[in-house]
């Protein structure tokens, strides 16, 4: 059982990389924004998406992006986690 068990985690992870572009150095953010796809058409888009709703939310400070990618053996995953400063959000 122990390795069958094994055999499915290895199967679940084959592959994972990221990489982050960092817009304001020293601007400290106070809330993250994740977009993700999983099926191909949704994946195409998602730049698109994301470029929409910065431009929807120019209010906001973006200091980090971050692109994530993972795979396992059916599925391949791309999530775009933003980083931004909200001044309309209360200081804690």
């Amino acid at each position: 059982m122990r390795l069958a068990r094994q055999c499915y985690v290895d199967s679940m992870v084959q592959s994972r990389s990221s990489g982050s572009l960092l817009i304001r150095p020293g601007v400290p953010f106070n809330a993250v924004k994740v977009f993700s796809a999983t099926m191909f058409s949704d994946r195409d888009q998602l730049g698109e998406k994301v470029t929409r709703w910065v431009a929807e939310n120019s209010h906001v400070q973006v200091t980090e992006m971050t692109v994530t990618q993972s795979s396992d053996a059916s599925f391949h995953c791309i999530a775009i986690t933003v980083f931004y400063r909200d001044p309309t959000r209360a200081k804690a």
